[in-house]
């Protein structure tokens, strides 16, 4: 399982001019996933990405993570990300 993670202040997926998903601030997230993964592989992604601190806190530093700030996360499939 391969994930490109992405800081937004918003983001939206669209297909056929239709919005399909869409976020405020908060994290876009593609994956890429293989039939070699597990749920459990999901599950812990998941998990790392929820609480992954990148965003500021009040003092500056990447401290507070998309649950703290309550954000969103858009997650959109990508397997491209496996491609040779």
């Amino acid at each position: 399982m391969r994930a490109i993670l992405q800081r937004v202040k918003q983001g939206a997926v669209r297909v056929d001019g239709r919005t399909t998903g869409a976020i405020g601030t908060g994290l876009v997230v593609l994956v890429g996933v293989t039939h070699e993964d597990t749920p459990t592989e999901a599950e812990r992604l998941a998990s790392k990405t929820a609480h992954l601190r990148i965003f500021e806190d009040d003092e500056g530093k990447m401290n507070r993570s998309t649950l703290d700030m309550g954000g969103g996360i858009l997650v959109v499939p990508q397997f491209t990300l496996y491609a040779d």
